[in-house]
């Protein structure tokens, strides 16, 4: 972690790599809550698996047909806005299943990957990147992507906090005030593909669904307020990014593996902090329970 330390001053990649961590770690403290939340997670890994459909198409055009401009990022985020478009639409008005729509979608969209990428010479190298993540290989024009998205969805969260809230926790007491909830139910799920987009640059499509809850799910356990999940989500999401980068660094290891290996332990020791702590409260209640004086008859 000294060498990180080190070379983070030197080398733009590294500042670039630690900015794109920070740009991630807020809209995944934020959507991440609102997913585990809503018991939601696997339309996170959904869209993830549809952007390597947009990535592919990118790439195809980009190596095939000179379309520069068009970049794996766009592409991603093209793709995962309609990947949500699709599941909020045929789930809200096509009345069908949402599980049978996730698994339509997550199979398609990476069906399409795997033919533009079979269709394109020289993209396994890439497609590993995507598939798995490779934060040190981010540009400029990708961060300021990044950035953009990080700004809707916290402009998103700020302006419509309450009712977010309501559609979350009282679905039908949000229908009853007049709420529209099929509408803010799709923009969630829009600003969840956002942020799914965001952290494929961190740890790739397969680690997605980790990175969104894992954060989430460690906070829940040790505050209550929606808000303060987020918050503290968000920290999390950034000790974890970051000292998964950091530790990743020097021996060579993937980044992204590193960061989930890195949530998944402080999850699990969260979750056995709290049982332990079960344990002694339990404890100490039978020992007072015990030592009660009888009453007198």
């Amino acid at each position: 972690m000294l060498q990180f330390a080190e070379h983070v001053s030197q080398y733009v990649f590294l500042q670039y790599a630690l900015l794109a961590s920070l740009l991630a770690s807020v809209a995944c403290g934020i959507v991440g809550s609102y997913v585990v939340v809503q018991r939601r997670t696997y339309i996170a890994g959904a869209i993830s698996h549809c952007l390597l459909g947009g990535m592919g198409a990118a790439r195809y055009l980009q190596t095939v047909h000179g379309v520069q401009w068009f970049t794996p990022l766009l592409g991603a985020t093209l793709a995962a806005l309609i990947a949500a478009a699709l599941i909020g639409l045929i789930t809200l008005y096509g009345r069908q299943r949402e599980d049978t729509v996730l698994s339509a979608v997550w199979a398609i969209g990476m069906a399409i990957g795997i033919s533009f990428i079979a269709c394109t010479p020289g993209y396994s190298e890439d497609l590993m990147s995507y598939l798995f993540g490779n934060i040190l290989m981010l540009a400029r024009s990708d961060l300021w992507l990044m950035a953009l998205l990080n700004l809707v969805v916290l402009v998103a969260t700020v302006l419509f906090y309450n009712k977010f809230l309501v559609v979350c926790f009282h679905e039908e007491l949000a229908r009853l005030r007049g709420v529209r909830v099929q509408l803010y139910t799709t923009f969630l799920l829009v600003l969840t593909a956002l942020t799914v987009v965001l952290l494929v640059q961190v740890v790739g499509i397969v680690m997605v669904i980790a990175l969104l809850t894992l954060p989430a799910a460690t906070a829940s356990q040790l505050v209550r307020r929606l808000s303060h999940v987020m918050i503290l989500s968000t920290v999390l999401s950034v000790c974890f990014t970051v000292g998964g980068l950091a530790l990743s660094y020097e021996p060579g290891l993937p980044a992204g593996a590193t960061i989930i290996e890195l949530a998944g332990v402080a999850y699990l020791l969260v979750l056995l902090g709290k049982f332990a702590h079960r344990k002694l409260r339990a404890r100490a209640a039978n020992n007072r329970r015990d030592s009660a004086p009888e009453p007198q008859s």
